[in-house]
């Protein structure tokens, strides 16, 4: 018994000793940082001016849809890649500001586990002291404590201090633990604060991405139009001709594709079982959706056999997805966790006019969703990713002719990732290089069977 309580000792003091090395480094570094008050109202900064950028970011979004909804001109066109890059320039100040004030939050946070580690040390030295004042009155007989005292008033005080004594270990041992919990949250919060750091540096990437990518579109518009209207029509023509033949050669191979669909290997239409692939936008002059949960997104283009294709786009076959309205920069996040199948963009050769920059998702009930059009793409094929991860922001890339985002969903059996020139028949092109998912009809579901 005596050589256990030495080991409880020697273990208690060892981890005394740990905590106030550690405290005795950290001392200089606390000392010369900022007080708590100091960060709290430097956070609280970066939040008001957030919140003054977030204003700004929906003033030009309700521009963006207001020059969406106008006549597809050569003016319209450029005045949308500019208000896109004003828009793309406030979102990655706003993102820096989330990193400014995140980092704070982080400092603040190490600051609450350092007064924690404190607080813990100084108690551990109180539980130290009742182990060896419970230990010392425990080695006494009950004989020796009454022959150590002139009379039973004394040998009851000395009984009474040792419960005392005891009542007080308990008591300390109850700190520590609700020390310790607190302590564990701290750092907790603090590795959930660090992710988010991370993740706020993956966007800041690709909303410069985004940038770059919008600079590039507006001048190689002007560069190909030379200014001039009529050149900006005969463009616009000959890409929707394009995209046309491309849309016609890829309907007649996913018609021979043979699939039928079980539906017992797919969630039930109706269940909810994905999220929204970004956060709700602005709705002016916007034909807008409204979600279960009351928010709107603008959908422009339902699946199916909408009066749009049945207007002689898509060949009559019907749309494959659906179309949002989306800035470009916007957030694109992954609807559910899953793996990324592929990733891939049609614009690397010219004029294979498909689905521009896009990310392709397994997911594991049976359903894989495609997010094209993208402006930059920040995952990888093979990646894992949760549901509401960053994977990309959307863009005007492929047979877009304004920024949007496609958003199909497959049921997984039914879709594979293929090059163009492994479709039999197809002329060797500039795009036979080119992959993109590639689906039988039956493999087409409607996405808002399941958001």
């Amino acid at each position: 018994m005596r050589h256990r309580k030495l080991k409880l000792y020697t273990l208690t003091f060892l981890v005394l000793a740990w905590v106030f090395i550690g405290n005795a480094l950290l001392t200089n570094m606390v000392g010369a940082q900022e007080s708590a008050a100091d960060l709290r109202a430097k956070i609280t900064s970066h939040e008001d001016q957030l919140k003054e950028i977030e204003e700004e970011i929906k003033a030009l979004e309700r521009e963006l849809n207001k020059v969406g909804a106008d006549k597809n001109t050569l003016q319209n066109a450029i005045n949308e890649l500019n208000l896109s890059r004003d828009r793309v320039k406030a979102s990655i100040r706003a993102t820096q500001q989330k990193i400014s004030a995140t980092d704070l939050e982080i400092e603040e946070l190490e600051r609450e586990i350092y007064i924690k580690e404190l607080e813990i040390a100084k108690n551990m030295e109180a539980v130290a002291q009742s182990f060896r004042n419970v230990d010392q009155i425990e080695n006494q007989t009950i004989v020796e404590v009454i022959l150590g005292h002139d009379s039973m008033s004394e040998v009851w005080d000395e009984l009474e201090e040792q419960s005392q004594l005891q009542e007080s270990l308990r008591e300390s041992t109850a700190i520590m633990n609700a020390l310790k919990r607190e302590y564990e949250k701290a750092k907790g919060k603090s590795l959930t604060k660090k992710g988010q750091l991370e993740d706020l540096r993956d966007e800041l990437d690709g909303e410069n991405n985004a940038l770059t990518n919008t600079i590039y579109q507006k001048d190689t518009l002007l560069d190909q139009t030379k200014n001039k209207e009529a050149n900006y029509q005969q463009q616009l023509a000959q890409k929707r001709a394009a995209r046309e033949r491309y849309e016609k050669e890829m309907r007649e191979y996913e018609a021979k594709l043979k699939f039928i669909l079980d539906p017992s290997t797919i969630p039930a239409a109706g269940s909810g079982v994905l999220k929204w692939p970004f956060e709700p936008g602005h709705m002016a002059n916007c034909p807008s959706y409204k979600s279960a949960l009351g928010n709107e997104f603008c959908l422009t283009q339902h699946f199916g056999n909408t009066a749009f294709a049945n207007s002689g786009a898509y060949n009559g076959q019907g749309h494959n997805g659906i179309d949002f309205r989306a800035p470009i920069g916007t957030r694109i996040n992954a609807a559910l966790g899953g793996v990324v199948t592929g990733t891939g963009n049609t614009d690397i050769a010219n004029g294979c006019y498909s689905y521009g920059k896009w990310v392709l998702i397994k997911h594991g009930n049976g359903l894989s969703t495609l997010y094209a059009h993208l402006s930059s793409i920040s995952v990888s094929s093979g990646q894992s990713v949760a549901t509401g991860q960053l994977i990309g922001h959307s863009g005007n890339t492929g047979y877009s002719t304004g920024p949007h985002l496609h958003f199909g969903v497959y049921a997984t059996k039914g879709v594979n990732v293929q090059k163009l020139g492994d479709i039999p028949g197809r002329p060797i092109t500039a795009c036979s290089a080119v992959a993109i998912p590639v689906a039988g009809f039956e493999a087409y579901l409607n996405p808002l069977n399941y958001l």
